[in-house]
């Protein structure tokens, strides 16, 4: 098996703490209440909490707007007085640059020098920074599609853990979603791609056993395109998806790529004169309408969101619609990122609810151990189940004519074992 994500994040931050020792990271800014409790970034009238999110990349591709989704949730938190009387101090997010070693830089930035309670969000690819925050046992809050956020205790996925480890268990919502987009899956092909890297990896594996169990044949999966810039010539994954299914095509071709990825690979299909489904986890952003030739790449994409599509008119969708528009001063389109920080947010601020007035780490920890609501825009949470496996809700919706419509309604599954 590759080394995973956690295997590099140990290399790297061993490099970095020993480059940076006039920094002593065994107190990392924390601080002892009367109690004995850990009570860094905690006064009596405030909690401060920081966010890191990859705002510029190699490939032009921005988690911006993760900031905003933060920002908006803490904002009515504070208008409706806070969590017990104190008043988030949200300090913004870092901008990690998807970066290793300025992911990790900004994790000990904002607990060594800011001396913040909590990160919410952490909205990277590159989490290189999550063996320190859990030794310094920094309440952490993301989006749980790396595996960082399947098993330490500190750090927490906004819809659970979503690339389990062995043990654990696996959403069903995309291949389940799928079979209703195309009316089951029995004699059904699909194909899988992603990047070369730690996370590539990790969702091939997960996916192939997901589709394969949802009774989909998986003609191919690999994690073969260069993670570091997008290709020039999709010809060679293209030829090889294309004559995976026994010569033939495959009835659905598969992404886990960001955007910039995605629509050069669907361009690319496209252009062979392909027919079958096209589908992908990332590209559920308005904005993206903006560009006629990024309208054009995405068009008929059915993409996965493992929360209530912005489509769906429930109360808490346009709580969440409200509070954006607010905190952004105007109408924006929104996007998942948003809903990222957002939800991020959401959760922290609900433990933080529940460990009450006498907040510490530790009485945080203990809140979150049997932690769980219903009817969120995530599903039902539970932890620390949720530290796992997903919550196992999604939807897909597809991209038609210039605005999305809900292809498979958002819906709980249940899960599969992961081996």
């Amino acid at each position: 098996m590759p080394r995973s994500i956690r295997a590099i994040t140990a290399t790297v931050a061993a490099l970095l703490l020993a480059t940076t020792a006039c920094n002593s990271a065994s107190t990392g800014g924390s601080s002892t209440d009367s109690k004995g409790g850990t009570s860094r970034g905690v006064t009596d009238d405030a909690i401060k909490v920081g966010g890191i999110v990859s705002m510029t990349t190699a490939s032009g591709y921005s988690k911006k707007d993760t900031d905003l989704g933060a920002r908006a949730r803490f904002e009515r938190a504070n208008a409706a007085g806070g969590v017990h009387g104190r008043k988030i101090d949200y300090t913004g997010a870092e901008d990690d640059g998807q970066d290793p070693a300025k992911n990790l830089a900004a994790a000990r930035k904002l607990v060594q020098r800011d001396k913040v309670f909590a990160i919410a969000p952490m909205s990277s690819v590159t989490f290189s920074g999550a063996d320190f925050l859990q030794q310094q046992k920094v309440p952490t809050f993301g989006w749980g599609t790396i595996p960082p956020f399947c098993g330490p205790s500190y750090l927490y996925g906004f819809g659970g853990c979503m690339v389990p480890m062995p043990g654990g268990t696996i959403t069903q919502s995309w291949p389940e979603g799928l079979k209703k987009v195309m009316h089951g899956s029995q004699g059904k092909t699909v194909a899988i791609l992603a990047n070369d890297n730690d996370a590539g990896t990790f969702a091939i594996r997960t996916y192939k056993q997901s589709f394969a169990a949802a009774g989909f044949k998986v003609t191919y999966a690999k994690s073969t395109v260069p993670a570091t810039s997008v290709p020039n010539d999709w010809s060679a994954y293209t030829k090889a998806i294309l004559r995976s299914n026994g010569g033939k095509a495959p009835d659905a071709v598969v992404s886990v790529m960001q955007t910039p990825y995605n629509i050069g690979l669907f361009t690319a299909v496209k252009r062979t004169g392909y027919r079958g489904i096209l589908t992908d986890p990332t590209d559920y952003d308005p904005g993206l309408l903006s560009k006629s030739a990024t309208k054009k790449a995405l068009d008929g994409v059915h993409v996965l969101l493992a929360f209530q599509p912005f489509e769906q008119s429930s109360p808490a969708m346009k709580q969440f619609k409200a509070d954006i528009r607010k905190t952004a001063g105007k109408d924006v389109p929104l996007n998942m990122h948003m809903m990222t920080g957002y939800m991020s947010a959401d959760l922290f601020l609900a433990i933080a609810d529940k460990a009450g007035k006498d907040l510490t780490v530790e009485s945080f920890q203990k809140a979150a151990d049997g932690y769980s609501d219903t009817g969120t825009m995530v599903g039902d949470r539970a932890l620390p189940k949720g530290q796992k496996e997903a919550f196992g809700c999604g939807a897909l919706v597809q991209l038609k004519g210039g605005a999305y419509r809900v292809s498979a309604p958002f819906k709980c599954y249940e899960p599969i074992p992961f081996k």
